[in-house]
């Protein structure tokens, strides 16, 4: 009785592992047609990985180099011709040499700025997030309109601001600016 029963258990488990070979996939459906579904999807997320990284560096180069350079002209590596920018007072401009004529007066009273940092940085799809940190000293007299000026005070600051970039083709075509104006004079105030 114990030979029939193991010859018993033995014919069995050969049916069993000849069941399964000649149906790789109990459970239905076609396990070759979800892998490659898999690996194009993970082909996918690879390749667009592979685009943020280079929209982040690029973005370093931007604030690192153009801007703290003072760089204008190489704003076109980054920016698209007709780019569309919102500063945190809610009014936007369009097109790069607009763009460039609102970054400049920053120059005028503290033409050390630059930015130092991107703590923060991140994106998906097309967007890009990036925490800035900016730096410099009110070393220049600082326009206030009208003629008239703000004596330097020889203060330094230190100021997060912050970009969120729309990307197509390799340039923003879309940026949002964020910076509090207020802690900035605060700082360099007397």
């Amino acid at each position: 009785m114990k030979k029939f029963t193991f010859f018993l258990s033995i014919g069995a488990l050969a049916s069993l592992l000849w069941i399964s070979c000649a149906n790789p996939n109990p459970g239905g459906g076609d396990w070759k047609a979800k892998a490659d579904s898999l690996q194009a999807k993970l082909d996918q997320y690879e390749k667009d990985q592979q685009q943020m990284n280079t929209y982040l560096t690029r973005f370093d180069s931007l604030d690192f180099n153009f801007y703290s350079h003072q760089l204008w002209d190489s704003l076109q590596i980054s920016h698209a011709n007709n780019i569309v920018v919102t500063y945190p007072d809610g009014h936007q401009t369009t097109g790069i040499p607009t763009h460039i004529d609102e970054l400049k007066p920053m120059f005028v009273f503290a033409p050390d700025t630059k930015i130092t940092a991107h703590p923060i940085k991140f994106g998906v799809g097309k967007y890009t997030c990036v925490v800035g940190e900016m730096e410099g000293t009110f070393s220049r007299p600082m326009p206030m309109g009208g003629g008239k000026t703000m004596p330097p005070t020889g203060k330094k600051f230190k100021l997060q601001m912050c970009t969120v970039g729309e990307w197509k083709d390799g340039k923003m075509v879309a940026e949002t600016l964020f910076w509090d104006n207020a802690a900035l004079m605060k700082q360099i105030s007397q």
